[in-house]
């Protein structure tokens, strides 16, 4: 049997959901969403799970999502690109809406929407050592789900999405809010595991209810509206084609990411 992409396992009340695709950096492609669709469903349903965690296998937390937009050749047609993007988007919502506490143990990397999958989570404890970061500008790519602005202000929002950055520290994301400890790598398991079991250990209800109040404040300020809006800039990035976009991803294909990337910036030296 193939190991599955989503493992699904209990530590005590507190239901493990480990992304299973290290040979990948366990990038997030159709196959994983229905893995971790599926996982969710039986983690919400059982009434002796009190918490979520979400990890990942191997050297990383997750290095993104894989677009998954048809296999034909040439330019992905529009309906499936919109689809891929509102799939992605409606999962990486998912952590957010779930009715049980969400805690997300990232290590290694945690990029693209990978990184906004562990901020819809509602605590995320990451190792010291891993680096975050949503690179999209740099490869021509809109933002699935545009949480940041909400969760630490549009000044440091700007800042990580503007530049690309993909090397921020465990530390820097800690004195933004969006991270709540932060330890040694062998540890981040086990520590995200007994902090849901500290948050498992609380009165049920009053858990659901105080989360959901939360959320609800920010869908009352507009969230919900503004990041529905922001996908549909999204689609538009990814659908629309410019001359710079062409030859950047002419470089890719024929050079990969690094001749593309360091093209893109000779453009602007």
């Amino acid at each position: 049997m193939p190991e599955p992409l989503v493992r699904s396992e209990r530590q005590g009340a507190v239901a493990l959901l480990t992304l299973n695709r290290p040979d990948k950096l366990n990038a997030i492609n159709g196959p994983v969403i229905e893995a971790l669709d599926a996982a969710l469903d039986a983690a919400e349903a059982d009434g002796s799970v009190r918490a979520i965690v979400v990890a990942g296998a191997g050297r990383a937390f997750s290095a993104g999502f894989d677009l998954d937009m048809g296999t034909g050749e040439g330019k992905p047609d529009p309906a499936d690109v919109r689809r891929a993007l509102e799939n992605d988007f409606r999962i990486i919502l998912r952590f957010w809406d779930s009715p049980k506490p969400t805690i997300a143990a990232v290590h290694g990397y945690c990029l693209g929407s990978a990184l906004e999958l562990a901020l819809a989570c509602d605590l995320t404890v990451a190792a010291e050592d891993c680096r975050f970061g949503e690179p999209e500008v740099k490869f021509g790519s809109g933002i699935v789900a545009l949480l940041l602005p909400w969760l630490t202000g549009p000044k440091a929002a700007k800042q990580l999405l503007l530049t690309g950055d993909d090397h921020v520290s465990a530390a820097d994301m800690q004195s933004m809010g969006l991270i709540a400890r932060v330890v040694p790598a062998a540890a981040v398991l086990d520590e995200a595991i007994a902090l849901a079991k500290r948050v498992a250990s609380n009165d049920a209800q009053a858990v659901r209810l105080t989360k959901r109040a939360i959320n609800r404040s920010l869908d009352i300020g507009g969230m919900r509206q503004a990041l529905l809006a922001a996908l549909e800039t999204d689609v538009e990035i990814e659908t629309n084609e410019t001359a710079e976009s062409r030859e950047f991803n002419e470089i890719l294909k024929k050079d990969g990411a690094k001749a593309a990337i360091a093209w893109r910036a000779g453009r602007s030296a």
